[in-house]
């Protein structure tokens, strides 16, 4: 999942003989990396993160130079990348720079929250969105960052109580299920983060499980044109997304944005009233 996330450009540099391996020195520009470490994954580089990528919660698109996509991510969800120092990485996925191409405030604008519901950020990695979704839950709201690298959950859960988000919780999840009780959540998003995902129709059938009456998936990925983002053999096409969702038990389709190098997919449970409130 963790879930994916949706972008980055790190050199990992192995030194001679005895020396400790050197962590690799991320890019000060969020334009200049993908969302969760696309070069890392290129690499064959270390353990779990599923930060939204390409800038979202992901990979800041900025651009992987889309080499060869390793393995793909262990058992389902995660990357074969180490995220575990997160306050390295909140450096590169927390630039202000992504919100021009990220547009956050539309993302979760289409996502049509109301006050008082549970909203869960799949693979939200330094906790990009949180503050956004946040405001839109409301007092008696509650938001979920959950992410399979426990580092990445520490951090999410400090950078709440430093902002006095007392509705946001994060949490360790597995990389091959949301880990949410049946019927708990109303809107779940994940950006950067679904082509990462193997077996994503099973996936989809434990969103589908944990969305309560009228809720919805809100997928957001790089588009096979995008000049950044994942390598183009690693990208999935936004109606492939479409019919992986249907297949999984959700009504699914495209959501109008204005995101320069992403789409939005919506799977959704029959009934939800899933459309931004001042669009007709």
């Amino acid at each position: 999942m963790r879930i994916p996330a949706l972008v980055l450009v790190l050199a990992a540099a192995l030194p001679a003989q005895a020396e400790p391996e050197k962590k690799p020195e991320p890019a000060t520009s969020a334009a200049e990396q993908a969302h969760h470490g696309e070069v890392l994954e290129q690499e064959g580089k270390g353990a779990a993160g599923m930060e939204h990528r390409g800038g979202k919660h992901g990979h800041p698109p900025g651009a992987e130079p889309g080499g060869d996509h390793p393995g793909g991510h262990p058992q389902g969800i995660g990357m074969h990348h180490d995220f575990s120092d997160a306050e390295r990485w909140a450096k590169v996925f927390d630039d202000p720079a992504r919100a021009e191409w990220q547009k956050p405030q539309e993302v979760v604008h289409l996502m049509a929250i109301e006050p008082g519901m549970q909203v869960a950020d799949i693979g939200a990695g330094t906790g990009y969105f949180l503050g956004y979704l946040a405001a839109a839950v409301g007092e008696e709201g509650r938001v979920l960052g959950l992410d399979p690298e426990p580092n990445m959950v520490a951090h999410m859960n400090k950078k709440a109580e430093q902002a006095g988000w007392t509705r946001v919780r994060a949490k360790v999840i597995p990389l091959d299920s949301p880990n949410l009780a049946a019927n708990s959540t109303d809107r779940i998003l994940i950006v950067d983060t679904w082509h990462h995902i193997e077996n994503r129709v099973e996936y989809t059938r434990k969103l589908a499980e944990a969305l309560a009456e009228g809720g919805a998936v809100y997928v957001v990925d790089f588009t096979l044109e995008s000049p950044v983002g994942p390598s183009p053999n690693h990208r999935l096409a936004a109606e492939k997304v479409i019919a992986e969702l249907k297949e999984g038990g959700l009504e699914a389709e495209l959501v109008p944005e204005t995101l320069p190098n992403q789409y939005v997919v919506r799977g959704k449970k029959p009934g939800c009233d899933c459309g931004p409130k001042d669009q007709g």
